[in-house]
């Protein structure tokens, strides 16, 4: 009987020592990880100051890369498309001016205005002129309608250009060159060295000069797509007889001016030509005297023909 209690105090004793150690190395695998996490966290809490370190040894710090080019296309649906819409239009109109002017209402109207104007002067007093109108993108189609309906239209063209992919990658490297600058700046407050300060402001003077050329860019851009351009070109009708009718005096000119004209041809021809005339003169000269001479000789040699 002794012997059975002691057997089944043995197996009790067991059994908890088995329990014991299997809860003991789940204990020690979960504080395990806990330890990984927390070395985890405080490498990524602290890597400002790693960076720091790193500078201080005279390596560059590590900063996230500047992406090259952001793609876009069907699973990006979020991504709203950029595109910059311009037209020409040449109309013929009765009067430049007075269209002109209302152009520039119609710009107004649309939101937009007049960027620029320029009307010149042609054949039989015609006037000519170029005018340029930027008007919101929304106003682009009913701006166009209501300037054909200003005159007849001899020629139209409009054209839209998908600056997407630009803009996304732009967008990208900002928002790289961002991040780049926060941690160089968190850098600069935890350098004391003033070699390491001065390398830190060097890197952050080039970040800044890249983002403010990023943000020039965008700005451009975004002026672009947002108000759309519009270029019209505008010519009067060419008068039926012109527009002061036959003029004689105005002939009459012509036709001295044509005679002048002719006079002065004459005289350069004359003066171009007079080295050949000259010497073709000589030679001629020459050879009439050569004949004359070669056919006088015979009649010195027999006289006698002559009786």
């Amino acid at each position: 009987m002794n012997y059975k209690v002691i057997a089944l105090l043995a197996v009790c004793i067991a059994v908890i020592a088995v329990a014991g150690c299997t809860g003991l190395s789940e204990g020690g695998s979960v504080n395990t990880a806990s330890q990984s996490a927390r070395v985890t966290s405080y490498d990524s809490g602290n890597s400002i100051a790693e960076e720091k370190m790193s500078w201080s040894g005279s390596t560059a710090p590590a900063v996230a890369p500047v992406p090259t080019s952001a793609s876009y296309g069907a699973g990006n649906t979020g991504i709203e498309t950029k595109v910059i819409r311009t037209a020409s239009i040449s109309l013929e109109v009765r009067d430049v001016t007075g269209t002109v002017e209302l152009l520039k209402s119609l710009a107004a109207a649309n939101g937009g205005y007049l960027s620029s104007t320029n009307i010149r002067e042609g054949y039989n007093n015609q006037l000519t002129g170029t005018v340029m109108l930027r008007v919101p993108q929304a106003s682009f189609d009913s701006t166009i309608a209501g300037t054909k309906a200003l005159g007849t239209v001899k020629s139209i063209s409009t054209s839209g250009e998908d600056v997407t992919e630009e803009y996304v990658d732009l967008q990208a490297q900002k928002t790289s060159y961002t991040n780049q600058l926060a941690q160089y700046n968190a850098i600069m407050k935890q350098s004391t060295r003033v070699e390491d300060i001065v390398k830190v402001q060097e890197q952050i003077d080039r970040v800044q000069t890249q983002l403010d050329r990023l943000n020039g860019r965008l700005s451009y851009l975004d002026n672009r797509i947002d108000i759309s351009t519009i270029t019209v070109y505008l010519e009067e009708p060419e008068p039926v007889g012109g527009q002061t009718g036959h003029d004689f005096i105005a002939t009459i000119n012509a036709g001295i001016s044509g005679f002048l004209g002719m006079i002065d041809a004459l005289i350069i021809l004359a003066f171009t030509l007079l080295p050949i005339i000259i010497i073709g003169g000589i030679g001629y000269w020459g050879y009439r005297r050569y004949h004359h001479k070669k056919g006088a000789a015979p009649d010195a040699v027999r006289p006698e023909e002559k009786k």
